[in-house]
This record gives structure tokens, C-alpha cells and sequence, in this order.
């Protein structure tokens, strides 16, 4: 069940979704808007051009308030707020019609798993032929948090537990079969 603004509500005044920063105007009918910080990552030019999923993979980390985001150029970036899901909700990350429609795509992963706590990391494509300026503190996308029919019982305590910041992959932390 998705839920409503009154429940989301509700489950923040209760401490058990906690949200920080938030202001009563993010919350929207089903979801909650979520903002751009200033913490922006980009990979790290390699000598030999190419990232491979076995080791860390080196990224240039930039704090700054305006950003520009350059055709085809993809940069990871970060939620403003600080979340920690309870272990009985979920939540979808969605990006902004208003964004899309201008060429900016949020090509994350899109879910947030029961029992995560951070900040959430975004991965941010300018499909447009112009360039994109990205203002700290602006709407990016709205999280829609959904209650599981029980809590879950191996809640998220995975390698993006308690991150902050722009985060880089860590792909090569997976036990590979």
C-alpha cells in the first residue's frame, strides 16, 4: 500500500521513518519531494578509458552549489535528507516530469529497501543537446514509500548502509558466484 501524506506524516511524528532535513511542504499527496544537495561525484578518467566491476573505481568528488551538467554527461549525485526506512517500508525513487521534459534523467536504481538509513545517491544523465545547470537545494525527484505486508526479515544493512554524500559504486564488494 502506498502512503498517503497523512501517514507519512504520522509515521514521521512517531520517529519511525526519519527524514532530515524535512519541511512540511515536501510532503505531497503520495510522496515526498526530495531535494538536490551539493555533493556531486564523477568518475575518474582511467589510462586505459575503462572501469571494470572488480575494483573500486576512482571518482572525482566535488561540494559546490551550481553545477553544470554538461550533453551526455552523467555525475552522481545526492538527496539533501538524511533517511532511515523502518523495516516494514519501502520506497521508490521517481524523478521529476517537469526534469525529464527538460532532459534530465535520474537513472538510479529507483528502489530503497526496508531498514536503509543515508542519504540517497542519484545518477543524473543530461539526455538534452544543451547543458544543465543543477542548483543545490532544488526539487530533484519524490520518494514514494510503500508499507510491506510484514517487516522484513533480513531488513538492508548492505554497503550503502549510513552513506552520505555522492556515493561510488561498490560493485566489486559483491561476492561474486
Amino acid at each position: 500500500m502506498i502512503l498517503s501524506d497523512k501517514t507519512i506524516r504520522e509515521y514521521i511524528s512517531r520517529g519511525e521513518l526519519v527524514l532530515s532535513p524535512v519541511d512540511d511542504e515536501q510532503i505531497q499527496p503520495a510522496s515526498l519531494d526530495i531535494r538536490l544537495s551539493n555533493s556531486f561525484s564523477i568518475v575518474d578518467d582511467t589510462v586505459s578509458n575503462i572501469v571494470n566491476m572488480d575494483a573500486p573505481i576512482s571518482y572525482k568528488t566535488i561540494q559546490t552549489d551550481s553545477l553544470i551538467l554538461l550533453p551526455g554527461q552523467f555525475i552522481l549525485a545526492t538527496t539533501a535528507e538524511y533517511f532511515r526506512l523502518p523495516d516494514d517500508i519501502t520506497a521508490f525513487v521517481e524523478g521529476r516530469s517537469s526534469l525529464g521534459r527538460m532532459g534530465l534523467f535520474i537513472q538510479n536504481a529507483g528502489w530503497v529497501d526496508p531498514g536503509f538509513e543515508g542519504e540517497i545517491t542519484l545518477e543524473l544523465y543530461n539526455a538534452n543537446r544543451c547543458a544543465i545547470e543543477l542548483k543545490a537545494g532544488r526539487r530533484i525527484g519524490q520518494l514514494v514509500f510503500a508499507r510491506m505486508d510484514c517487516a522484513a526479515e533480513r531488513p538492508y544493512r548492505g554497503k550503502y548502509q549510513s552513506q552520505r554524500g555522492a556515493t561510488g559504486s561498490r560493485v566489486y564488494l559483491d561476492n561474486v558466484q
